[in-house]
């Protein structure tokens, strides 16, 4: 059997996210979009990470911060690419996912790790939930562990997709979205995971995602949103 030395996302992605905050985003978001806060409610108990097995690799312990500040812009962006000028929500969240699931501790920093997560970040404090992409950075302790087993994450996207929920409000109701420009999208993929001494695996990615698309801008990230994936 292939052992796995635990992902940044395995080990962090949706465990310890504070769901109240980001379900009135996306609910305050879609405005009077009724399906879709129905849904979000329905999923408070849920999270888009699925905790991966350590079959016999090291597994270090800490959590992730749910209440990371905001990262010094001096800090840097190490490996983490700057976000895309893309107009169109689907697209923005497939890169985004993309993103969030790639990571190199032997060149880039937790703080750096952070700041450049921020860059994709919506500049509109109102619907910006900070707390919940933050959350899917270890704590320092376990990046460092990270660090020194040289791990390092690659991801690939198969598909994104508006969830039918948020589909059917956008029918039902197609001026609610011009408050906010709030955009909910499932997007699903593989990520591969590597570090020293040749150590590997890969695993199936999920994440749902609050993507603000106001017209005439380039998108950016609002918020990761309970799962919505139908």
């Amino acid at each position: 059997m292939r052992t796995r030395f635990p992902s940044l996302s395995a080990l962090s992605y949706g465990t310890h996210w504070p769901t109240g905050k980001r379900i009135a985003i996306v609910a305050s978001a879609v405005a009077v979009l009724l399906a879709i806060a129905a849904v979000v409610a329905l999923l408070t108990g849920g999270g888009n990470g699925r905790q991966a097995p350590g079959a016999g690799a090291p597994t270090p312990t800490g959590s992730p911060s749910s209440t990371e500040a905001a990262p010094k812009p001096s800090s840097g962006t190490g490996s983490v690419p700057k976000p895309p000028q893309i107009a169109e929500p689907v697209a923005y969240a497939k890169a985004a996912a993309q993103m969030l699931w790639s990571y190199d501790t032997r060149t880039t920093s937790r703080d750096q790790q952070l700041a450049g997560m921020h860059a994709w970040m919506t500049g509109e404090s109102a619907y910006a939930d900070w707390a919940s992409v933050s959350g899917q950075v270890p704590d320092p302790v376990l990046w460092s562990r990270m660090a020194d087993q040289e791990q390092q994450a690659t991801a690939g996207v198969t598909e994104g997709h508006f969830p039918s929920a948020f589909k059917q409000a956008l029918a039902d109701d197609p001026s609610a979205i011009t408050k906010a420009y709030i955009y909910v999208v499932t997007v699903n993929g593989k990520q591969q995971i590597a570090w020293k001494k040749g150590g590997g695996g890969a695993e199936e990615r999920a994440v749902t995602l609050a993507v603000q698309c106001r017209p005439n801008d380039d998108c950016t990230l609002a918020a990761i949103a309970p799962s919505v994936t139908q």
